[in-house]
């Protein structure tokens, strides 16, 4: 049976990690050898799908047992659906909760609070604190965002000339529509700010065909990250996913544009 642990740090004398996702590491004990792995988790400097990345980590490892601090909800119901038992709200060292697991103490606790607990249940100070902090966090995020959706709109009216986007978007939907969708696949850009250039296009003439096939190519495709996404997931997957998407533009823009036409007219 092997037991992963979050932890902060690459050893059986580290800190277990406050949170499963975000942790730096995941240490892998195998409870009949005692051998032990400290693996690095990919979701510890992740924007997005910390969890999910965490998840696969310890399903790829042949995880039964997570012993950590915080797991929410979404992340504990991927690991049981995988066969993965978690116990969560724990602290102290990696090698002391494994020694309390071999011993039962975490699962008797785990039961003595469910038993105990009143028909109301109490709020949990750790998670309250927590998602405190993430929602402080979040709205810090937003702001920037939100300066920069506003600087956007301006640096896109001053420096993006109406001639020029007249002699690139000639009318022709068909051919519109490939270069919407090959501009928008420079770069996988925040979808706030597609919005916006989308509505500056619209305002300059493009057609809501071309538009549309930049906005969904600016959230799907993006070759400027290419090199990255091929170092992080096999350049096979990357340039085969980043061409389907290309191609998905094309026809999302097109079924979009037809179904509002339907829908309007």
């Amino acid at each position: 049976m092997k037991i992963a642990v979050s932890s902060d740090s690459a050893d059986l004398e580290a800190k277990v990690a406050h949170k499963f996702g975000t942790s730096k590491y995941l240490v892998i004990i195998d409870l009949e050898s005692g051998d032990f792995e400290a693996v690095p988790n990919p979701g510890a400097s992740a924007q997005r799908g910390a969890g999910m990345q965490a998840v696969v980590l310890a399903v790829s490892k042949d995880v039964e047992i997570v012993l950590t601090g915080y797991c929410s909800p979404t992340v504990k119901s991927h690991l049981t659906a995988n066969g993965i038992e978690v116990i969560s709200d724990l602290s102290g060292t990696v090698s002391e909760l494994v020694e309390r697991y071999k011993k039962g103490d975490l699962g008797k606790h785990k039961e003595a609070e469910l038993g105990h607990r009143p028909g109301w249940a109490k709020i949990d100070k750790a998670l309250f604190k927590h998602t405190i902090r993430t929602s402080a966090k979040q709205f810090g995020t937003l702001l920037p965002v939100m300066a920069g959706v506003v600087m956007l709109m301006g640096l896109f009216s001053a420096f993006v000339p109406r001639n020029f986007l007249v002699s690139i978007f000639s009318g022709n939907r068909a051919l519109d529509t490939l270069w919407g969708a090959c501009f928008g696949s420079i770069t996988a850009g925040n979808p706030i700010n597609s919005y916006i250039i989308g509505h500056e296009l619209l305002a300059c003439g493009v057609s809501l065909l071309a538009v549309t096939a930049f906005i969904v190519a600016w959230v799907t495709v993006g070759l400027i990250q290419l090199p990255a996404e091929i170092a992080a997931l096999g350049k096979r997957f990357a340039l085969v996913r980043n061409a389907v998407s290309f191609v998905l533009a094309l026809g999302v823009a097109t079924l979009t544009v037809l179904v509002f036409n339907f829908v309007v007219g």
